[in-house]
């Protein structure tokens, strides 16, 4: 493997992927650089699964906890920051390692985006002041009757993807869809890297899950929450979507017992987890797929499922 040869790493949440990268970067020099939508969020360390500052001090790492929770981050952002973050490692000459479960990611690195013109900041402000006295719900209708096909695509409540939805058409008169089908420019090319899916079975991967969040919990998560709350932020915002926010917010405002909000966190991580798994089922057939014992054999030292 040459030095400048970019490892993706993908898997679903509580997978193994970061502990493979970790032992990957220490192995051939390399540098991590986050590929979560939610590790971007400094006030959500704990809960995100971030590495710790133990980890940070061990390897270089890159794009994690940069991000006020007040921004709503994006792929187009993500495209940005990323090039930047693989340039500067590989001018330092270390291995860029990507690590991460958000998808879209890894699809515009590999695919990069389409060329969506800018929106006006007018338009801009237009929608997203209608999501705030509307909601998210009744914009979906507003959607719905203005582009069919892009509503039927995007869940009612998910305001973030609606507003972007109705300023993209309103700006150029297109939908996001038929944009969406102009191909990007990718910022890695497949072939220049080595792509891995870690992929622990069902059962595995949902005892994971459950041992992490009992460790998130011992490590101040709801804590963690209550000063996430205090911020006063809009609900709407992704920060205030990450697994396991609602239910602990819900555990703070005394709307359920701490045995109840811990199954609520567990419960939506699990149903997130078997959501990651099918996408990734599905979208990257073409990766290098890896059990738990194969990683296991990687992280102990054996190469041989790394491409040279």
């Amino acid at each position: 493997m040459t030095q400048q040869k970019a490892i993706l790493i993908a898997g679903p949440t509580a997978s193994g992927k970061s502990g493979l990268a970790m032992a990957l970067a220490d192995r051939l020099g390399g540098t991590i650089i986050n590929s979560d939508s939610m590790q971007v969020y400094r006030e959500l360390r704990v809960l995100t699964a971030r590495p710790s500052p133990e980890d940070e001090a061990r390897i270089p790492h890159a794009m994690y906890g940069f991000v006020a929770g007040v921004d709503a981050y994006s792929a187009g952002r993500f495209a940005t920051d990323v090039t930047a973050a693989i340039a500067a490692v590989r001018a330092a000459g270390r291995v860029p390692i990507v690590v991460g479960g958000t998808g879209l990611y890894f699809k515009t690195l590999l695919e990069g985006l389409s060329p969506i013109p800018a929106i006006p900041l007018e338009v801009r402000a237009h929608w997203r002041t209608e999501a705030e006295q509307m909601g998210a719900e009744n914009l979906h209708k507003v959607l719905g009757a203005r582009d069919r096909v892009m509503a039927e695509r995007l869940e009612p409540g998910d305001a973030q993807r609606i507003v972007r939805a109705l300023e993209v058409l309103e700006a150029t008169g297109r939908s996001l869809d038929e944009w969406q089908k102009v191909p990007g420019v990718p910022i890695v090319r497949e072939e220049e890297t080595t792509h891995l899916v870690v992929s622990p079975d069902r059962d595995e991967l949902y005892r994971n899950c459950d041992a992490r969040l009992d460790a998130m919990m011992d490590q101040g998560a709801t804590e963690e929450v209550r000063a996430l709350v205090a911020l006063g932020l809009d609900r709407d915002l992704p920060v205030m979507r990450a697994l396991g926010v609602r239910p602990l917010m819900q555990l703070l405002e005394r709307d359920l017992g701490p045995v109840n909000a811990l199954a609520a966190v567990k419960a939506e991580t699990r149903q997130y987890a078997k959501r990651q798994r099918t996408w990734l089922r599905g979208n990257m057939r073409s990766w290098k797929w890896l059990s738990t014992q194969e990683m296991q054999s990687i992280v102990a030292g054996d190469m041989a499922f790394i491409d040279h």
